[in-house]
């Protein structure tokens, strides 16, 4: 016979394991273009949806080009004075983490040149009533990010034991 705190034990780790699967949007800057002057990136941005968790990405020859964050007024006259954050990998992954609206330049002049992006990141919504709503990306331009990859297969596996170890009838 178990214990009835393993058994508890065993009811938490399961009732873990079945809980909604979160999943973040990495938005590559671009699409298939990436992160280079003449592109419309306005255009871009308002076809994608930009919600906190999710991650731009821009993709660049890091030998001609860099992203900044900067404020409204640096994005407005192509200045990094003053900027909130600088990458130059050419492979640059940068959270949304809150719901405001961000704003990213190239830094060695080709902002004038069209290379700056602005997005608008709103609060996630609320989760859907009933089973979980199937991903879809409304965008070629973005890839699903699930961060709980193994998991079902963790969540067989601890269904599998706790069954063999209680029997079936408490599942």
């Amino acid at each position: 016979m178990v214990s009835t705190s393993a058994q508890l034990i065993f009811l938490c780790l399961f009732i873990l394991f079945s809980a909604t699967a979160t999943t973040a949007t990495d938005h590559i800057v671009g699409a298939n273009k990436g992160w280079n002057p003449g592109m419309n990136y306005t255009l871009w941005a308002n076809n994608n949806t930009f919600y906190v968790g999710d991650l731009i990405s821009f993709r660049y020859q890091k030998t001609q080009y860099n992203v900044f964050q900067v404020n409204q007024t640096g994005y407005d006259n192509c200045t990094t004075e003053g900027a909130l954050g600088n990458w130059t990998s050419g492979k640059d992954f940068i959270p949304l983490n809150e719901a405001k609206r961000f704003y990213f330049i190239c830094g060695n002049g080709q902002c004038f040149n069209g290379m700056k992006v602005t997005v608008l990141v709103l609060p996630l919504p609320p989760p859907p009533s009933g089973s979980v709503a199937a991903n879809s990306t409304p965008s070629g331009s973005a890839a699903p990010v699930v961060f709980h990859k193994g998991l079902v297969g963790l969540r067989a596996f601890v269904l599998a034991f706790a069954s063999i170890w209680f029997g079936s009838g408490w599942i």
